[in-house]
């Protein structure tokens, strides 16, 4: 079997601001394709110039050769390693793991010795933060109020998830939410405003569920360690599950592991075990935040096999479409210390067409896939239609 072209598909998931998903498809002279989810929103035509560049190299090759290919391929980079290159060999990667498994008939988790479980517990994630801007097209109400947010709060238990996470939301009309820096410059400064605002939040959701739901919340990159300390030590009373915080200096991070009761997750912009490890030699975080769509699946098998030898549980980072979904729940299948998944049940309307299977959820657990490769592929019909053209 040899590769015989790569292409790419941008498809748009109708959010104001836009997040096109994008998809790597691998042909071969054998009639299979293998697909992946890769990549994230902001530099689009990058990566798909990217996946371009480095596709061609591959061109008559065995697609099974998987790690010879990464290395290959990250090898030759070596000059502008990480960040978007990454996330484009990371697309390229994905989709050969998809026709490993395809070619023998196996999901990719028994080419790695899994599967280490059957179901995989997950979280709602971005509960009630897509709402504040994209509440007409997923058909809910708008967040006018703080009763509206614990009422988006109490729908999590009521559809099973015994976990959510949710980011800093002032309801209003229109509603606002902090996520990845995209409240407005404020020099990454948990002002006094900001920090009643996640409490008032985060009190009404804890009111709302009770003591036995778990909650994130996932402040990003919208504070400097120092005054992300003041917004979790306001928020003890309630018992965050952890808090979420993306940081490139584990040295500056240590500090808050060790000054909130809160456990911290991080890590979903690190790539590969030589970003890691710094972290994970000063303890600078409780659980470990792993994409596998930013930096591919071995890459994210690597990392989690590290933190297992610093007695630390990893966290799937998965926001994106189901291909998404059954990338890191191969993932989880592969390796014995995951702490919960990502998921985000509330989408686009449309997600389900993208895709030839939807996962299998009940009482917030995902079952594992069993069928070849990555156990769904991109509908390409679907993909076009609804093409993103920026």
């Amino acid at each position: 079997m040899k590769i015989t072209g790569i292409e790419t598909f941008v498809v748009s998931n109708g959010f104001t601001p836009p997040r096109p998903w994008h998809f790597c498809a691998i042909r071969t002279d054998a009639g299979l394709t293998g697909y992946s989810e890769f990549g994230s929103d902001g530099i689009t035509r990058g990566l798909v110039g990217l996946v371009q560049d480095l596709g061609h190299r591959l061109i008559g090759k065995d697609p099974t050769a998987v790690e010879k290919h990464y290395l290959d391929l990250y090898r030759a980079v070596r000059q502008a390693p990480y960040g978007a290159t990454q996330q484009a060999i990371a697309g390229i990667e994905l989709a050969l793991w998809d026709l490993a498994g395809k070619a023998l008939g196996v999901p990719v988790y028994k080419l790695m010795g899994g599967p280490h479980r059957e179901r995989q517990w997950v979280y709602w994630s971005h509960l009630a933060t897509y709402r504040a801007n994209n509440w007409k097209l997923l058909g809910v109400r708008p967040l006018k109020t703080l009763q509206d947010l614990a009422d988006a709060a109490r729908e999590a238990p009521a559809r099973g998830y015994t976990a959510f996470k949710t980011n800093i939301i002032w309801p209003g009309e229109p509603a606002r939410a902090i996520s990845q820096g995209r409240l407005g410059p404020h020099d990454q400064v948990a002002s006094r405003d900001i920090v009643k605002q996640a409490v008032a939040q985060i009190a009404a959701m804890r009111d709302a569920v009770g003591p036995d739901i778990g909650i994130c919340l996932d402040i990003n990159v919208n504070f400097k360690p120092s005054e992300a300390i003041r917004v979790g030590r306001a928020l003890e009373p309630y018992d965050l599950f952890w808090l979420e915080i993306d940081n490139q200096d584990p040295h500056a991070l240590a500090p808050l592991k060790s000054s909130v009761r809160a456990p911290i997750c991080s890590g979903e912009q690190l790539q590969t075990i030589r970003q890691y490890r710094p972290y994970f030699e000063l303890h600078a975080m409780d659980v470990v935040k792993v994409d596998v769509q930013w930096q591919g699946f071995s890459a994210a098998k690597k990392v989690a096999d590290l933190a297992e030898t610093f007695e630390l549980n990893i966290a799937p980072h998965n926001y994106n479409g189901h291909l998404s979904t059954f990338q890191s729940l191969n993932l989880c299948a592969s390796v014995s210390n995951v702490r919960i998944m990502e998921s985000d049940p509330e989408q686009t309307p449309y997600r389900d067409e993208l895709f030839t299977a939807p996962p299998e959820i009940a009482d917030g657990h995902m079952r594992i896939p069993t069928a070849p490769g990555w156990g769904t592929e991109l509908n390409e019909k679907a993909a076009k239609k609804y093409e993103w053209t920026g």
